[in-house]
């Protein structure tokens, strides 16, 4: 059975570069990381990180502790993370917190009986606590939601710039009276896409309080999006801060038989498949979903490496995808 000084004498670098490589670490020059799993390959070496990981009494597996398992902003994220962990010999636990504190103290709970190696997280709240994980060393990566006070390693999204984006977009497209259905006050996320929504229209000098919270989740979002549309002067446009919201926004204009581009500009956050398959397509703002997994992945795999890094900050780029629904037809 191949060793790792075998690979490295293949590939014609230290037994470190190879662990280095083969964990997916970042530093790891390309052409070295290339060159290192060519030689594993031709020697049919696998790190035994089963071993690597018993003998720091920790498992081969990492936790992904995530808000909406339904919702595929997240479940992209999911892929991205995953398929980082396996190539570099990790197995992942998907827990999913419903946005629900308790379920997240007991998810994290669980990474800890349970030794993971590793932890990313949606953040449910402005008070989630990862102070045990934290005291026990366990590496821990925040994503779309940076972690209390802004500790630790994170790859986020800059939501107020995107908000920002898909209001100058419906601004652009002549709406004036623009509105926006956002998530719970309190999540980060919710804040910064109204902040961004209520800086467009400030700057246009129009009025930037035609806006309701509501649950991140299928369901919540009906009866605020009704609320707008049967005000005494009416939204022209909406924006939808993700795409179960979305949905929601939809519903309730197809009850006030508004059609979206036609009678009403529409722009949500997130590229859901089915947003470009209805009638008529609805214009997004794309996140990089898979993107953040991948890079989350990569970094709690550096941790894990050397938890004595300085902490890392991503900071990723929505992308406006612009479709009929916010054209006026």
């Amino acid at each position: 059975m191949a060793t790792i000084s075998d690979v490295a004498a293949r590939a014609g670098v230290s037994t470190a570069t190879v662990s280095r490589a083969l964990n997916g670490k970042s530093t790891v020059d390309p052409e070295l990381a290339a060159r290192v799993q060519a030689a594993a390959t031709e020697l049919g070496y696998h790190p035994n990180s089963l071993a690597r990981n018993l003998r720091r009494q920790e498992t081969a597996v990492l936790a992904l502790i995530i808000a909406d398992v339904e919702n595929p902003f997240f479940t992209a994220i999911a892929r991205g993370f995953e398929d980082i962990a396996q190539t570099a010999g990790y197995s992942v636990v998907l827990c999913n917190t419903d946005e629900n504190e308790e379920k997240e103290r007991r998810y994290i709970n669980v990474a800890l009986q349970e030794r993971v190696a590793g932890v990313v997280l949606s953040p449910s709240s402005a008070s989630t606590d990862v102070k045990s994980l934290r005291d026990r060393g366990t590496p821990i990566v925040a994503v779309d939601r940076p972690l209390p006070g802004g500790i630790g390693d994170q790859v986020l999204v800059d939501s107020r710039r995107a908000a920002h984006t898909a209001a100058k977009h419906l601004l652009d497209n002549g709406y004036r009276r623009i509105a926006c259905v956002t998530g719970p006050s309190g999540i980060r996320t919710a804040d910064e896409r109204l902040a961004g929504y209520q800086d467009a229209l400030r700057e246009a000098g129009l009025s930037n309080d035609l806006f309701r919270h509501a649950e991140y989740r299928a369901g919540g979002a009906r009866l605020p999006a009704l609320e707008l549309l049967d005000s005494p002067q009416p939204p022209d446009a909406l924006i939808a801060a993700n795409s179960m919201i979305a949905l929601d926004v939809l519903q309730a204009l197809a009850e006030r038989k508004l059609r979206p581009g036609r009678d009403i500009g529409v722009v949500t956050f997130d590229d859901p498949t089915w947003a470009k398959l209805i009638d008529p397509p609805l214009t997004v703002m794309a996140q990089p979903a898979y993107d953040i997994g991948a890079i989350a992945a990569r970094m709690l795999l550096d941790r894990i490496a050397d938890n004595s890094l300085a902490p890392a900050s991503r900071m990723l780029e929505a992308s406006l995808v612009q479709r009929a629904s916010s054209r006026r037809t």
